[in-house]
C-alpha cells in the first residue's frame, strides 16, 4: 500500500515538473521570416531574447507587440524580439499587414507548428497552446521565464511589468 502511494505521488511529481515551461534549454530552430530571411536562434546567443509566440488576429498579441517594441528601445542592443506564427493559418500577406498596422519593427517568423511543439512541450494529450505566449531566454540560451495571457499576467503581457521583470532578470547574475 506504501509502495503504491509512493509510486503515485512520484508520478504525480514528474508529471507536474513536465508542465514547467521554464529553467531549461530553449530548443533550437531556425525559421523563414516573409522576406525568407533565417533567424536562426544561434544567432541570438549574447543576448536577451524574447520569443512571442502569437496570431495577427489576436488583440492581446496586438497589445503584447507594443509592450515589446517598447522594450526593445528601452534596452537595445541588450534585447531581441522575435514573433512565431504557425503557417498555415498566417501568410505573409497577413503577417505583412499586422506590422504595418501596429508598427511592428521586429521580425515574425513562420513555424510548421514544429517550434512550437517544442516550445510547449507538446504531447497527444496537450498538442495545442494559447497566444500570446512570450518567452525570455538568457544569453546563454536558457528559457528563464515565459507567460501566457492571463489575468494574472495582464501587467506582464500589457503594461510595465516585463520592462521590470527584464531589469531584475538582467540584474541577477546568470546561472
Amino acid at each position: 500500500m506504501m509502495r503504491n502511494l509512493l509510486i503515485i505521488l512520484t508520478c504525480a511529481l514528474l508529471s507536474l515538473s513536465a508542465q514547467s515551461l521554464s529553467g531549461r534549454r530553449a530548443p533550437s530552430f531556425s525559421l523563414p521570416a516573409s522576406s525568407l530571411t533565417q533567424h536562426d536562434i544561434l544567432d541570438y546567443r549574447g543576448r536577451w531574447l524574447l520569443l512571442d509566440f502569437m496570431r495577427t488576429d489576436c488583440p492581446h498579441c496586438v497589445a503584447l507587440s507594443k509592450v515589446l517594441e517598447d522594450v526593445q528601445k528601452q534596452f537595445g542592443q541588450k534585447v531581441a524580439v522575435l514573433g512565431i506564427v504557425t503557417s498555415p493559418p498566417e501568410t505573409t500577406v497577413t503577417v505583412g499587414k499586422y506590422q504595418v498596422a501596429n508598427k511592428v519593427t521586429s521580425a515574425i517568423v513562420f513555424d510548421l507548428s514544429q517550434v512550437a511543439m517544442a516550445y510547449f512541450k507538446a504531447t497527444p494529450t496537450t498538442a495545442g497552446y494559447d497566444t500570446p505566449h512570450l518567452f525570455v531566454i538568457d544569453p546563454n540560451g536558457k528559457i528563464v521565464r515565459d507567460w501566457g495571457d492571463t489575468d494574472q499576467t495582464r501587467e506582464i503581457m500589457e503594461g510595465a511589468g516585463l520592462a521590470r521583470e527584464l531589469q531584475a532578470l538582467m540584474a541577477a547574475p546568470l546561472k
